[in-house]
């Protein structure tokens, strides 16, 4: 048990976390569009978040190895405490304007991005110390954030209609906080050192924080499987910013009238897929990987965009979401186990900052983009182009042959790692 605590330690910062997160992803977008009534507002403010999130992600990696994982989630939820903690303070003292709106959650997304660099390396290192397999850690990993999920989403819809949208902000960032805290105190195992640079000059720590990134780099260019599995994650990611942070909340205000029904469909998004998620962590190890992401994909993509095009109320659109969520939730064991098993340990920092950075590098876009078709062309219009691009991503898995590669390893995984480095 005493070996399993590090991870159990994980697990709950991530829970805690991203529950706080899960509210400010309700509270943000309504606080700007009650202030201001703009979804193109709406999607900027998500631009300059996720964007900067994306930036750091990608180019941190280097510094992670260098800090040490646990120093950086530290330092970064840390931080990501005091940016979003700022903003109900500025509202409250009158000075929260859109400039500083942006810059707020641009920090908190650039030290987020840091942090979950750390974060997505801790995993495999805290489930290795403890003995648990790295497919059921990745399952177990997303359960976690699906419980937070499932508890964030209807508690932020609850806060915002009775108290206001900063309300939800000020636990977001306690949530980080704690996290921060959770993981100074009970996560102390023992970390690969970096190279001694004692006397090094400015010019050489660049040449080597370069050099450093471009191994990184070389190795997602030379996995074919990884490139896939980047691509079609970007492109998904887009569609579901865009979708989730500006047409759903546009939607709600429409047709409902109230941050509740975002809270509802947050709720139910987060029980069906933390089924799911459940399902494939526990059975999931007895049927073939691409088939659980193939079919998967497919089914929890389109359809739960195309129903706020076709309907009013919100039944319907629960009923879908309890549908595709479950099917989406089965993804997290079987991507997550083999980007772990695909990557080495001491690249794992700056591969899996690279690799999650890419997939997420549409994020702002997809939010920026989604503003500014419901703006030009109506909420209808959007949802039916974000649904027609949503399909054609995922039927990648049933044309490219590359994705046959997606199975469990081989007994000899170190042979193949090499090949593939």
């Amino acid at each position: 048990m005493r070996r399993r605590g590090p991870f159990a330690a994980l697990l709950a910062s991530c829970a805690v976390s991203v529950a706080g997160t899960s509210m400010s992803a309700i509270a943000v977008p309504w606080l700007v569009l009650s202030t201001s009534g703009s979804a193109a507002k709406t999607g900027v403010v998500a631009f300059a978040q996720m964007g900067m999130y994306v930036l750091v992600q990608m180019l941190s990696g280097p510094v992670v190895d260098r800090v040490g994982l646990r120093r950086s989630f530290v330092i970064g939820n840390s931080l990501a405490a005091v940016a979003v903690g700022a903003i109900p303070v500025a509202l409250a003292a009158g000075v929260l304007g859109f400039p500083v709106l942006i810059a707020l959650v641009a920090v908190a997304g650039a030290v987020r991005g840091a942090a979950d660099t750390a974060n997505g390396a801790l995993v495999p290192m805290t489930a290795q110390a403890g003995g648990v397999d790295l497919e059921r850690a990745s399952g177990l990993y997303s359960s976690a954030r699906g419980v937070a999920q499932l508890i964030g989403a209807p508690l932020a819809g609850v806060m915002v209609a009775a108290f206001g949208p900063a309300s939800a902000i000020s636990v977001d960032a306690v949530t980080f906080a704690v996290a921060a805290a959770a993981v100074a105190i009970w996560i102390r195992l023992p970390e690969p050192k970096a190279a001694e640079t004692e006397g090094e000059s400015e010019l050489s720590a660049v040449k080597r924080y370069c050099r450093e990134l471009a191994q990184g780099a070389r190795f997602v260019r030379g996995d074919r499987l990884l490139l896939g599995l980047i691509s079609m994650i970007a492109l998904s990611n887009l569609l579901d910013q865009g979708f989730q942070e500006v047409m759903l909340p546009v939607w709600a205000r429409r047709e409902v009238g109230s941050a509740t029904a975002l809270g509802v469909i947050g709720a139910a998004g987060a029980i069906a897929a933390l089924s799911g998620n459940f399902i494939a962590t526990w059975i999931g190890t007895r049927l073939s990987r691409r088939t659980i992401y193939s079919w998967g994909y497919l089914i929890s993509g389109a359809p739960r965009l195309v129903v706020i095009a076709l309907t009013t109320a919100l039944a319907p659109v629960v009923g879908v979401v309890l549908v595709t969520e479950m099917f989406g939730g089965s993804l997290n064991p079987a991507i997550g186990a083999t980007q772990y098993e695909r990557i080495p340990e001491h690249l794992r920092a700056r591969v899996l900052g690279l690799t999650r950075a890419s997939a997420w590098v549409g994020i702002p876009f997809g939010a920026l983009l989604g503003g500014y078709l419901v703006q030009a062309s109506g909420l209808r219009e959007a949802v039916f182009a974000f649904a027609g691009a949503y399909l054609l991503t995922t039927l990648a898995p049933f044309v490219f042959p590359v994705w046959r590669q997606m199975r469990r390893p081989s007994p000899e995984p170190e042979r193949e790692e090499a090949r593939s480095m």
